[in-house]
């Protein structure tokens, strides 16, 4: 399953950013806490080239809590400052100011030699489609100052937001790459809804994560559907036949299965489930 997604909006949006890329001091990049690397975009780590960076590991609420901590450690190994948060709830929204100063430490520094005082640290929020950017500002602002949407593509061009004399923040597009070398990278962003849904094979998407849901968190269908397949496309049968997704005879909607199995599994019905370790890229 090869799956590719990148319409030209964010081709335009990317030449964006290129251009306001000088503007800013400090580039905050939101990643999905069930796939940190995987939601990584390559050419946001090429644009960012030489500016302070931090990560904001979102929706981590939704993650296995013992892969949070090996994303932290991870990117900490990696010298990149980064934070827990889910921005729907607030939760990591006060470690953010501090950690926006420690990643611009040298700039405030250099700013303070030069008797600089008290310029607004300009920053970019970053990352890929549905990630949470927008509700991110809007939780960090504790305004409604974007357009937010549990939809990739509600962000359609760049916009500043004072937040406050000391930090000045500019919302971007989601943008993904031209494409995905890993064809798991894209199976994990459709998973997590990044990817336009109604491009995806439903079905053969829900096979594949039910078979790392069977290898990895068994108790996660077993408890939510009653399925014990052998096999993916035997949970997936099940599931349609527990939650009665049928078509007019009686046929099994599988479709229709898959759909309320990628439901249940972003909005963290099925428990907190990561889908990567950083051992997966060693």
């Amino acid at each position: 399953m090869n799956i590719q997604w990148y319409p030209g909006h964010m081709m335009k949006a990317r030449r964006a950013m290129e251009e306001d890329i000088k503007l800013i001091d400090l580039m905050i990049e939101l990643v999905d806490a069930r796939a940190p690397l995987s939601s990584r975009n390559p050419d946001i780590d090429q644009l960012g080239r030489g500016k302070a960076r931090l990560i904001l590991l979102n929706k981590s609420d939704l993650a296995d809590e013992r892969a949070n901590e090996q994303w932290m450690s991870f990117f900490l190994s990696q010298n990149i400052q980064a934070v827990k948060m889910d921005c729907r709830t607030g939760n990591g929204l006060k470690q953010i100011n501090g950690a926006v100063a420690n990643a611009c430490k040298e700039k405030l520094e250099r700013d303070r030699r030069k008797g600089i005082l008290n310029r607004p640290i300009r920053t970019m929020v970053v990352g890929i489609p549905n990630v949470g950017k927008s509700t991110f500002i809007n939780a960090f602002a504790k305004k409604a100052c974007t357009k937010t949407g549990n939809k990739p593509g509600v962000t359609k061009g760049n916009q500043w937001i004072r937040l406050n004399k000391t930090l000045e923040l500019l919302d971007t597009p989601g943008i993904l790459w031209p494409r995905f070398q890993d064809p798991q990278v894209g199976q994990r962003l459709a998973c997590i809804g990044s990817i336009n849904d109604e491009i995806l094979p439903k079905e053969e998407l829900a096979w594949g994560l039910l078979g790392f849901l069977r290898e990895h968190y068994p108790e996660a269908v077993r408890t939510r559907y009653g399925a014990e397949g052998e096999t993916p496309e035997k949970l997936l049968e099940e599931i349609a036949r527990a939650r009665a997704c049928l078509k007019k005879g009686g046929e099994l909607d599988l479709t229709r299965a898959a759909k309320l199995l990628f439901d249940d599994f972003r909005s963290g019905k099925l428990g907190r489930i990561t889908l990567e370790l950083p051992s997966d890229f060693l």
